[in-house]
């Protein structure tokens, strides 16, 4: 997908039209007699973040999927906070989180267990499936997700492993695939948007690494992410509770007890404070805009005001 033009799938098989629309990548699209995109059909779902370069706005990443397939590669100390907060993004789209542990055949054999365990406690109410692309029995649980007819998105960092997976699931190599960089960063082997059907039935959608995943509007999508410690705090003497020093804490006696990690409830907070952060940004940015606008009706309104 372009920014003035769009492939899409006809009966007569994919054609690339221009657009005066914005179409994200799981679009249906409605054409008008010159066989131009001049609308969408209203979204099932649809997988939106904040857009890069700290600007205001929201970008679209992919529409009407079902399944969110959040890819990380399966390791001891992997980054929890950039997997709960994808999953926090996937939570609110409105579609079925999965979460995909890569790469698990190189995870070392006495730490494919508690990296497991960290991603399940990361994870609650989600299923986790370890992947080797190279073993297709593993491959098989997230392809059930799926079939028959059924759109997957895959998310997550470049390097994570999504085009191989994507490339399992299909029984090919349709998608290229990159090497992990030395110092651990992947490289963005995938440029664009790309939708793919599965022989047999359903659908993959294929989107480039995730370096920045600013969240908006997602307050649902946040306490789904953290459901355990949603649930938890409901259970607090005091409904405002902080989770400090409050007596009747039951956020606290967990983590005193060992049944909840402390720095999951840090990366709690931290994603609870952007949400509240980005939400005074775009009040801002929505009160400019309304003076701007109740300005120019005022010099419309009034020819001889300079």
């Amino acid at each position: 997908m372009e920014r003035k033009s769009c492939v899409i799938a006809t009966p007569d098989g994919p054609r690339t039209v221009p657009t005066t629309v914005a179409v994200a990548v799981g679009d249906w699209a409605l054409l008008d007699g010159a066989g131009q995109v001049s609308g969408i059909r209203p979204r099932s779902t649809e997988i939106r973040r904040l857009g890069v370069g700290g600007q205001a706005v929201e970008q679209v990443l992919a529409a009407n999927v079902d399944v969110v397939a959040v890819c990380a590669p399966l390791e001891r100390d992997a980054r929890l906070g950039r997997v709960e907060r994808l999953l926090a993004l996937a939570w609110s789209s409105g579609a079925q989180p999965l979460l995909v542990a890569t790469k698990s055949d190189l995870c070392p054999a006495d730490d494919v267990g508690p990296a497991l365990s960290q991603f399940a406690a990361s994870a609650p109410g989600v299923e986790v499936v370890p992947v080797t692309v190279t073993d297709p029995a593993t491959v098989e649980p997230v392809l059930a997700a799926i079939a028959p007819d059924r759109t997957l998105v895959t998310v997550g960092a470049s390097g994570a492993g999504k085009s191989s997976l994507i490339n399992a699931l299909i029984g090919g190599a349709a998608l290229a695939t990159g090497e992990v960089r030395q110092d651990g960063k992947g490289r963005h082997t995938t440029a664009w948007r790309e939708l793919v059907e599965i022989p047999g039935g359903g659908c993959l959608i294929d989107t480039p690494g995730l370096r920045a995943v600013g969240l908006t509007d997602a307050a649902d999508g946040v306490d789904a992410a953290f459901s355990d410690i949603t649930e938890l705090a409901a259970a607090c003497r005091f409904t405002d509770c902080g989770h400090e020093t409050e007596p009747g804490c039951a956020v606290r006696a967990a983590i005193e007890g060992g049944e909840l990690d402390a720095g999951r409830l840090e990366r709690h907070r931290k994603l609870q404070r952007e949400l509240a952060y980005q939400a005074r940004r775009f009040d801002a940015r929505a009160q400019s805009e309304a003076r701007k606008r109740w300005a120019k009706i005022a010099r419309n309104s009034n020819p001889a005001r300079p």
